[in-house]
């Protein structure tokens, strides 16, 4: 006779199957993320019936407000749930023990995994930066050496800034797309894994273009400054501690003095996070970025020293988390500017 733990045991908020226990509470994977997503931000759900709404399997999308409750009731607790940027910290630490683990040089199946993503990055992003010039860009982007291409009308540079963004995750759609190992998902997995990641990636591959010095981003033609973020447009711009954020990360990581191999690893790290919201084969993307992390650390190993490779691959994972609060940083600022998400559905459904 089967023990009671053989038993199929069911989620106490909507009835599925459970998978383990979540927040101090028996639930399955749906009722846990949808904790984990609502119980920090719920001040504004209410039920439009009283709180007299049935949560079950079918039903548990229907009204958040009554699910939240029915998990509260059940008992998970909201301060056993951690931030994105402890998550993604927590997440880096088991992967830097795996790979410390695993032998220096690279396989041929990690050398083949390099040779992929470095031929979807050529394709669709590190060629795209001299391209933001096609997006009628205000004269005062041009370097000074430059002289003003012949007559384009210009755009404000609030529409230049909206048009960029939009062809950068464009572009990285298309770098996700040509990966073998990315299409293989679920396509509402792959969807889930880019609405996380897509703006993450874009930071990423931006740091190419960042100088030190000049704490400008140089594309093509065209350098950016702090300053153009906080003046968009006359009525709109990105708030200063988040610009500020935003360069912290920047200069901390231009410093590593990355090869492009180490860049497209890292964003590949980026991108296959099992606990992005939405994702339903964990198991699968967990392996896949398993594998990205034990390939990013034999390739760091494998290299000839660097003064700054000591703690380079543990560097680059405290990046990863860092990039979480930036991307979140990123979706409240583009959510609550108007003039912005109007001109950037792409971006505003990333974003949502």
């Amino acid at each position: 006779m089967a023990g009671w733990e053989d038993k199929p045991r069911n989620c106490v908020v909507c009835g599925d199957q459970a998978t383990g226990y979540h927040f101090h509470a028996l639930t399955c994977e749906g009722c846990k993320g949808f904790f984990r997503r609502t119980a920090v931000k719920s001040s504004g759900l209410t039920c439009r019936f009283a709180g007299s709404c049935k949560v079950s399997k079918a039903q548990r999308r229907h009204c958040p407000a009554c699910r939240l409750q029915r998990c509260l009731d059940a008992g998970m607790k909201k301060d056993m749930i951690l931030s994105a940027e402890a998550l993604a910290l927590r997440r880096a630490k088991q992967a830097q023990r795996r790979a410390q683990q695993a032998p220096s040089g690279l396989s041929e199946g990690q050398k083949e995994l390099v040779r992929t993503l470095l031929g979807a990055h050529a394709r669709h992003v590190s060629t795209m930066f001299g391209q933001f010039l096609c997006f009628r860009p205000p004269p005062h982007l041009f370097t000074h050496h430059q002289r003003l291409p012949a007559p384009l009308p210009m755009l404000p540079l609030l529409m230049h800034y909206a048009d960029v963004n939009t062809f950068m995750v464009q572009q990285i759609i298309k770098f996700t797309k040509d990966l073998p190992f990315f299409r293989s998902l679920l396509i509402e997995d792959q969807i889930s894994l880019l609405k996380g990641a897509a703006v993450e990636i874009c930071h990423i591959a931006l740091n190419s273009t960042f100088c030190l010095q000049t704490q400008n981003f140089f594309c093509g033609p065209l350098h950016y400054t702090i300053e153009d973020g906080a003046l968009v447009s006359p009525t709109v711009g990105f708030q200063k501690e988040f610009l500020e954020l935003t360069f912290h990360f920047h200069r901390t990581l231009r410093r590593l003095q990355l090869q492009e191999p180490e860049y497209v690893l890292m964003a590949a790290m980026a991108l296959f996070s099992p606990d992005r919201p939405g994702v339903t084969q964990r198991d699968k993307i967990d392996q896949l970025q398993e594998e990205v992390a034990l390939t990013l650390h034999s390739y760091i190993r494998s290299q000839q020293p660097r003064p700054q490779d000591q703690f380079l691959y543990a560097k680059l994972l405290g990046l990863l988390a860092e990039l979480r609060s930036l991307n979140e940083a990123y979706r409240q600022q583009i959510q609550h500017t108007r003039e912005l998400s109007a001109l950037m559905p792409l971006l505003r459904e990333i974003c949502s």
